[in-house]
């Protein structure tokens, strides 16, 4: 449900990304409303779930690529704990090939870095009211996709866990770092990646590594 929001309520931040220029810039940018309350900041996400264990907060700010646990997994994670807290994604992966996976994956907004300056005030306030933030440019994306017939592209038709899995391996790590890397078996793993080779009609990594370029899955 939505909510109005009191000029003067303050919104509790926490906010997740490992490199220091980023912090500093979503620091600036907030500084400039007085509602904008960063409680706390967190440089990898095991440190964000612990944080949001511990401490009440309005609205999560975090980068999708963060070591120790990834953005695709701590979102996950956060929507089991505290279903109703609002994440919003920040990255600099492409917005059309990811934007709308994530949101699907229960992110409340998804935004390009190269629009904090912009944008990151908007769509706070946005997820903060109940609503979901997108740009223009996703949002014509997302029709597409609903119009589009389904199956059009195999990666489409994956999990997210498939799909995280799919961009590990197209980026060069093997399946033990992949395991390491989720906190799951090297069985695990290993399944995932059969169903994504079946889901393709592929028989190689080179084949899935052509696949994600051709497609701009991974840079």
């Amino acid at each position: 449900m939505n909510r109005n929001i009191d000029s003067t309520e303050k919104i509790r931040l926490l906010i997740a990304d490992d490199h220091d220029i980023v912090l500093q810039g979503i620091r600036k940018v907030l500084s400039i409303d007085s509602r904008m309350q960063i409680v706390a900041e967190a440089r990898n996400g095991m440190e964000v779930i612990e944080r949001v264990k511990r401490e009440t907060f309005d609205v999560v700010i975090l980068d999708v690529n963060m070591p120790e646990r990834n953005g695709w997994d701590v979102l996950m994670d956060l929507k089991q704990l505290e279903p109703r807290l609002p994440v919003i994604i920040l990255s600099m992966l492409s917005e059309d090939r990811f934007g709308l996976r994530l949101l699907k994956s229960g992110a409340a907004g998804f935004m390009g870095k190269e629009t904090i300056s912009s944008q990151l005030i908007k769509a706070i306030e946005k997820v903060h009211s109940g609503g979901k933030y997108f740009s223009p440019s996703l949002a014509e994306q997302m029709m597409e996709d609903w119009d589009a017939e389904p199956g059009t592209l195999p990666h489409k038709l994956f999990t997210s866990r498939e799909f995280e899995i799919f961009t590990l391996i197209a980026s060069g790590k093997r399946i033990k770092e992949i395991a390491g890397d989720l906190g799951i078996s090297a069985g695990t793993v290993g399944t995932h990646k059969t169903r994504i080779f079946n889901k393709m009609k592929i028989k190689s990594v080179a084949e899935l590594v052509s696949y994600a370029f051709k497609n701009g899955l991974i840079q």
